[in-house]
């Protein structure tokens, strides 16, 4: 199969891609290309080419340097197979939970910040057998400082558990994990508080 070349007679394909199903970047992204190729503006393809030979992959890694610019990453890198490399957030954390000595039976907040001081969070979370999470990405929210970004994070989990209580799921919602996880997010609370009255 030959490999995608985003040129100026690229048109055909970037306006059949559009009239597929596309989400809101996606269309904005390919509005921005079909006006390049409508100026004739090789500069602007050529760097557009640069982020893949595919038009998704062209499409999704430039979402992915641009969304990272929001927090201050600059770097352009691409792995083994084409894909952007997720940018490492500085300050990194693990907020741990719940029973932290046995796996499946705590929930974690992971935060970091970006170079330009903006701050998120991501989350993994256990009810016993339930669970869910993903690693910190530039998609995930953003906050101005560490405090923000985890005191939104511990509400999250809070209404999250919270909702569990008294759950008749016994199987996937063990009522004594999601009763430490509240208390060690309660633990978590009172501590924040109490820095920042310091």
């Amino acid at each position: 199969m030959e490999k995608f070349a985003l040129t100026l007679q690229s048109q055909p394909e970037v306006a059949a891609y559009l009239t597929g199903r596309t989400i809101g970047y996606e269309r904005t992204l390919l509005n921005e290309i079909a006006k390049a190729i409508t100026d004739r503006d090789k500069a602007k393809l050529e760097w557009f080419a640069g982020f893949g030979d595919s038009l998704r992959a062209i499409l999704m890694n430039v979402y992915a340097y641009r969304k990272g610019l929001e927090f201050g990453f600059t770097d352009i890198a691409f792995d083994q197979y084409g894909w952007f490399i997720r940018p490492k957030f500085l300050d990194y954390e693990v907020v741990k939970l719940g029973n932290s000595d046995r796996y499946g039976e705590y929930s974690e907040i992971r935060i970091g910040r970006g170079v330009n001081g903006i701050w998120s969070y991501a989350i993994s979370y256990s009810y016993g057998c339930e669970g869910g999470g993903s690693a910190l990405s530039v998609y995930d929210p953003q906050f101005p400082s560490r405090d923000a970004a985890l005191s939104v994070a511990l509400a999250r989990l809070k209404m999250m558990f919270t909702a569990k209580v008294g759950s008749t799921d016994t199987t996937n919602h063990k009522q004594d994990i999601i009763q430490k996880t509240l208390k060690a997010i309660s633990d978590c609370e009172v501590s924040l508080v109490q820095l920042s009255l310091f």
